[in-house]
């Protein structure tokens, strides 16, 4: 359970990290996702001389085929949210982008119909995870919010996305370590993402923005091997469930490091998610 934990932890802490490398240094989106991914995969790097692990099966046609998918699904997630931040406020977008925790639980239900002990439906854990999930939509819908537009719209296709990739990476974890996986993936991307932005990574030239836009990476490496460990221990929607424990971080770190205000919505979606995740682990 620590590891869901940490990751929620980490996810909250990159997530501040992200707002402010990109709000107050000013850094374009498309320099920043070439950037963070690159500092992914050099951190990575090391960590893959103790960790390094690929099974045969790995290397199998079909399980290829399903890892090209899972990064070809992460390219086109990450350039439509990179579209609906470019052309629309991110507070306009933000319900869709707390929907992936929700698509997520869904998907993950819908897949364990085809695949065998991968996929858990236990309504102990699914009705808590889905009460958790609408808790946190609830807290950031506002009535302007349901005027939807094609911005918004993309923003949904993208938390959508980014769940399918989540779902589709747990058919073939069991042929890779946690990091292993996500090293592919991350290369992956990071190549396809600089053929299509082709940024000039040269223009950074402040060397504290360099080191935070690293230690994003780094965050970024930290929650979603923590979050495939807790694929293979706990299972996809109990690690969700945990998980959603982030924004609750947020809401904290936002309040006492970045001054925001906390609305009587993000109190209430706290202490739901928190009440759902010590019913399913606590009682």
């Amino acid at each position: 359970m620590i590891f869901p934990i940490i990751a929620a932890l980490s996810l909250a802490i990159a997530t501040i990290m992200e707002k402010v490398v990109l709000v107050k240094k000013g850094i374009n989106s498309k320099l920043f996702q070439v950037a963070t991914f690159l500092a992914a995969v050099l951190f990575m790097l090391p960590l893959l001389y103790f960790f390094w692990d690929l099974e045969p099966q790995a290397l199998q046609l079909s399980n290829i085929l399903i890892m090209l998918a899972v990064i070809a699904i992460s390219v086109l997630a990450n350039y439509l949210l990179f579209f609906a931040l470019k052309w629309e406020k991110v507070s306009n977008i933000e319900p869709a982008i707390i929907m992936e925790p929700l698509f997520t639980v869904l998907l993950a239900v819908i897949f364990s119909f085809f695949t065998v002990g991968l996929f858990d439906r236990n309504p102990n854990v699914l009705i808590p995870a889905l009460i958790a999930a609408g808790a946190l939509i609830f807290s950031h819908v506002r009535k302007a919010h349901l005027d939807c537009n094609k911005y918004v719209l993309a923003a949904v296709g993208a938390s959508f996305l980014f769940a399918l990739e989540l779902v589709i990476s747990r058919v073939i974890l069991d042929y890779y370590s946690p990091i292993s996986l996500y090293f592919v993936r991350c290369l992956g991307v990071l190549i396809i993402s600089f053929l299509l932005f082709r940024p000039k990574l040269s223009s950074i030239k402040d060397t504290k923005v360099k080191w935070e836009i690293f230690l994003t990476g780094a965050l970024w490496v930290v929650y979603r091997v923590l979050v495939y460990y807790g694929f293979l221990s706990l299972g996809v929607i109990s690690t969700i469930l945990i998980v959603m424990l982030a924004p609750v971080f947020v809401y904290l770190f936002a309040k006492f490091f970045l001054k925001e205000k906390l609305t009587w919505r993000n109190i209430v979606a706290s202490i739901i998610i928190i009440a759902c995740v010590a019913y399913v682990y606590l009682l």
